[in-house]
């Protein structure tokens, strides 16, 4: 079988800069093995833990209260 080159580029609709599309694979979240394993690794979370991890991403992510975020 021979493979068709597509001549056609793809474009931002906003600014118009070339797009490649890329795919991804990942584990199906609907499948029972995998909804075993989220549920394991979810009984395994230190609440804590993730607590202080919510608590840092919030307070590194507000830009605009320390005046981080500059206006152009």
């Amino acid at each position: 079988m021979v493979a068709i080159q597509k001549n056609k580029i793809l474009r931002d609709k906003h600014t118009g800069l070339p797009m490649r599309e890329v795919r991804l694979l990942v584990p199906d979240a609907r499948h029972p093995e995998v909804r075993a394993r989220i549920r394991e690794a979810h009984k395994a979370t230190n609440l804590k833990d993730e607590a202080d991890a919510i608590a840092f991403i919030e307070a590194v992510s507000d830009y605009e209260a320390d005046g981080l975020l500059e206006q152009e």
